[in-house]
């Protein structure tokens, strides 16, 4: 062994040195890249099966020098352009121009997308669905931030989960919350608890796109993917620019809200490196809706009462993304953020919160990074990434009721709870922080029976921890998660029509005794150029463990609601199946096409809340495991551009979400199958038109159908508590807006205007005053809200 040694080492260092020492060809390549007669900067080129490339230098030009003689494919690729090749041949001691167009890409339909097989793959050829949120339709939806931007996707819905705090949670194929793995830039750092506030606190300027995954396909992202994964990517520094805006909402005609967003991006003059960095300042006031709810002798009351169904905000966010390319098969990306928030709903009072008569107080301080470095060797046929993440949360929250003297037999017992209150206010703390680290290796098989393979293999370490105390109510969660993965997958593409997706992941968590082993599977036929037909089963789990609204205290009955984990408390597995068939069509004037998708997950063990009595604070529930659960339903989207002058984009859900069995939701109501909070029926439509230049209007609407809720009553004297189903309804809004060339500054300032929920439809059964049941929420988010604004930006 100690003879070959010297080899070995001169063999690593003769591959490792080759290309320096390889013959001088003198042949080379050079042109530029246009679309629409204008040249484009810092687009990609590359001889295919190589890792020889470049990019286009600021001007839009490049230049390859000493290129392998022989029969070569040249690629030019570019973020929001259609790739192009052209077949050369290279000869020794010649140059030879070689100039690109290069089209826009319109509505996205063949993008590259990473989520569906975290690897970089063409829409139209990954066996996933991958749905693309891209910042002009959160642009067209005028979306402050992401939660207001994914209600426009199809299968997904956003509701507002609270009357007095106002935080939302995203439903996949009529799953709650906790069955959805939000992800920054890849990276599940968006942890349990800040899934209960984040998607408001993400602004929409610092995302790039927003890629969806629905359904069991996303297995391989583990815990938590079970009704699908969301993978908010942020602003990637393509080409250097700037955008700046001011927008002024009026929440109808009461509460003002104003958003100031900032984004530039910069390049190095070799286009090697770049930033992108986004700022974003709102405040918003609080707004008080006209409720309906019994008063104290039983009349019907319904006026405003000074509780807040809007809480007032302030919060400032800022962060950037950095790449550096210190080679062509090199990658170093770095990312971070930094979230404030302050928010505050119940009584509108100045006062300090724990003397108001009911309120919700919370201030967050969130910071999020993740460093990310791949190179790619082995001509391009093999990558290495290595990736870290974290994000770390500070919060300090109140929740509640200020002592009223006619819950009280007496005089002295009153005085004593007011004196015990201002003693000991409810206050609590929040400390939480998620860490991830992991490592992948990718490896392309180019003659795999008959076809090529990429075949992927990783590993990954996950820790979260929360502490989450209110001394008062004697509550709190000290919860300390980890949880090892290994995954493998093979990505077959059996022909130009057939392609296999195989994979399974392994998790071993600390609170699950045994590895849970999650496989998927999915299948691809496409026939011709623009359809393509999906089949897709996988498995998944959720540990048992806290989730964001596990963590969250709500007002009910006239005092506050919490949720303890069942001593005996074990995973839950799912099983589902999705089927799916996709078709566009492409012309000269137009572009149209639909999905049909149909699923079914079935859920063992499932988790829900079971109803354990009250003491002297209030309602208290218990998360335990049930006996199992099925959602099943078809998703259709129908979109379509004609001209590039009218575009549509459209969705509709139908599904059904049953229980096994009957399950308790309040006690001494009667038990149900259905799940609450989950319609049966949903979907959007967006209505983009250019008529022309410079002009850009869209109209927007969503549709909710009925929906069954558990009430508690404000006042049990008067009124039992109920199921209620809510009626069905829709949201129309509308947006215009119109930019003017800046010729001299190189820019283009953009005036615009529009109206959300125009028909003012908006929850009017709230519950009024202070013992209101704050999670009897089920109307849209915003009542009418009129906006106006201006933004400044680099043409």
């Amino acid at each position: 062994m100690k003879k070959s040694t010297p080899f070995i080492i001169s063999a690593v260092l003769w591959l490792s040195l080759h290309p320096l020492f390889a013959q001088k060809t003198d042949a080379n390549i050079f042109g530029d890249v246009k679309s629409n007669g204008v040249h484009i900067p810092f687009v990609t080129i590359a001889l295919k099966g190589t890792s020889i490339g470049t990019t286009t230098d600021n001007t839009g030009h490049y230049m390859l020098t000493n290129l392998p003689v022989g029969k070569q494919t040249l690629v030019a690729q570019c973020v929001g352009y259609k790739p192009q090749e052209k077949v050369i041949e290279i000869e020794a001691g010649k140059s030879v121009e070689i100039n690109f167009e290069i089209e826009e890409e319109i509505m996205y339909l063949n993008d590259v997308v990473v989520t569906g097989t975290r690897t970089f793959k063409r829409r139209t050829e990954t066996p996933v669905v991958v749905n693309i949120l891209d910042n002009k339709s959160l642009n067209a939806v005028q979306a402050c931030n992401i939660s207001e931007g994914l209600r426009f996707q199809p299968g997904l819905r956003v509701e507002t989960d609270c009357q007095t705090c106002s935080y939302t949670q995203l439903r996949m194929n009529g799953l709650g919350g906790g069955y959805s793995q939000i992800l920054i830039n890849g990276r599940p750092v968006f942890s349990p608890l800040i899934g209960l506030y984040g998607m408001e606190q993400i602004p929409s300027n610092m995302v790039e796109r927003i890629e969806v995954v629905r359904g069991g396909g996303s297995a391989l992202y583990g815990s938590s993917a079970i009704g699908g994964t969301v993978n908010v990517i942020t602003q990637i520094p393509t080409k250097p620019g700037y955008e700046v805006s001011l927008t002024t909402n009026s929440i109808n005609g009461e509460a003002a809200d104003n958003v100031l967003t900032a984004n530039t991006t910069m390049l190095s003059a070799n286009g090697k490196a770049g930033v992108s960095l986004f700022a974003n300042r709102r405040v918003r006031d609080f707004y008080d809706h006209p409720g309906i709810t019994l008063g104290e002798d039983g009349s019907i009351i319904g006026e405003k009462d000074n509780f807040s169904e809007l809480p007032a905000l302030e919060s400032n966010s800022f962060g950037g993304n950095l790449i550096f390319t210190p080679t062509y098969n090199q990658k170093l990306e770095a990312n971070f953020t930094s979230l404030y928030e302050y928010r505050y709903g119940g009584e509108m009072t100045k006062k300090e919160a724990h003397l108001a008569k009911q309120s919700e107080e919370r201030t967050h301080n969130i910071l999020m990074g993740g460093l990310d470095y791949q190179i790619n060797f082995n001509h391009d046929n093999s990558s290495l990434i290595s990736y870290m993440a974290g994000q770390k949360t500070r919060r300090n929250h109140y929740t509640g009721l200020y002592p009223v003297s006619s819950d009280f037999d007496t005089s002295e017992e009153f005085a004593e709870a007011e004196r015990n209150h201002l003693e000991d206010p409810p206050y609590g703390y929040t400390r939480n922080y998620t860490l991830q680290g992991g490592v992948q290796l990718n490896h392309r098989l180019d003659y795999f029976i008959g076809g090529t393979n990429v075949l992927t293999a990783g590993a990954e370490y996950l820790l979260d921890d929360i502490q989450d105390s209110i001394p008062h109510y004697r509550y709190g969660t000290d919860q300390t998660t980890k949880n090892a993965a290994l995954f493998l997958q093979s990505d077959w593409k059996i022909s130009n029509t057939f392609t296999l997706l195989t994979g399974i992941r392994g998790d071993k968590h600390n609170f699950i005794e045994h590895i849970i082993l999650s496989p998927r599977a999915s299948i691809l036929y496409r026939l011709k150029n623009y359809t393509q037909f999906r089949f897709t089963w996988g498995t998944g789990f959720r540990a048992p463990q806290a989730f964001d609204t596990d963590m969250h205290i709500a007002f009910a009955g006239g005092g506050i609601s919490r949720i303890s984990l069942a001593p005996n408390l074990k995973e839950e597995r799912s099983n589902s199946f999705s089927g799916s068939v996709n078709f566009d069509k492409a012309t000269e004037n137009y572009i149209y096409g639909f999905t049909l998708e149909g699923f079914y997950t079935r859920l063992n063990d499932a988790f829900h809340l079971q109803p354990v009595g009250k003491d002297e604070f209030g309602e208290q529930f218990e998360k335990q495991n049930g006996p199992g659960a099925t959602v099943k339903g078809a998703t259709l989207e129908v979109r379509g551009n004609y001209r590039q002058k009218v575009q549509l984009e459209s969705g509709f859900t139908w599904q059904k979400s049953l229980h096994s069995e009957a399950v308790e939701n309040i006690e001494g109501l009667e038990p149900k199958r259905e799940f609450l909070r989950t319609p049966d029926r949903y979907g959007y439509a967006i209505l983009s038109l250019f008529p022309v230049k410079n002009l850009n209007v869209s109209i927007s609407t969503l549709y909710t159908g009925k929906m069954i809720l558990a009430k508690f009553s404000p006042n049990t004297t008067l009124q039992s508590n109920e199921y209620r189903t809510s009626p069905s309804f829709t949201e129309i809004s509308a947006k215009v807006g119109y930019t003017f060339a800046l010729p001299f500054l190189e820019s283009g300032l953009e005036l615009f205007a529009g109206v959300k929920n125009i028909g003012n439809f908006y929850q009017d059964d709230f519950d009024n005053y202070r013992n209101r049941d704050s999670n009897y929420v089920w109307g849209p988010g915003l009542p009418r809200t009129i906006y106006m604004g201006i933004k400044v930006m680099a043409l």
